[in-house]
């Protein structure tokens, strides 16, 4: 059984910075390769950014690009999403997500935490 439990979400201004972070318990975690993603009301979700298992590739939405981290600590089974110039669009409720480096698919997912930016 495989569980994902975020936190970190919150209100913050314009211009502020967040960090999000998501425990991973029931398999190894360094097998997974692991991902945020958000949805924002009314709208499809949308990919955030990725990270593998030994940290050596990561990945970003081009709406993330340049202002948003991705890393991971394997010896505390935690993945971070560190949020930076955040923006109004950037409203949503943030995931994460888990998959095994030879799957496509994300098999598992958070409960998720929302982000809110005001203006």
């Amino acid at each position: 059984q495989v569980q994902l439990v975020e936190s970190g979400g919150g209100l913050v201004q314009a211009g502020d910075s967040l960090r999000l972070a998501c425990v991973v318990s029931g398999r190894t975690f360094s097998r997974f390769t692991m991902g945020w993603f958000r949805r924002a009301s009314g709208k499809d979700r949308e990919f955030v950014a990725a990270i593998n298992g030994n940290s050596d590739r990561t990945y970003f939405g081009d709406s993330v690009k340049g202002r948003f981290t991705i890393s991971r600590d394997n010896a505390k089974n935690t993945v971070y999403l560190q949020m930076n110039r955040l923006k109004p669009e950037d409203t949503a409720v943030y995931y994460c997500a888990a998959r095994l480096e030879s799957d496509y698919a994300y098999d598992y997912w958070g409960q998720g935490t929302q982000v809110t930016v005001s203006s």
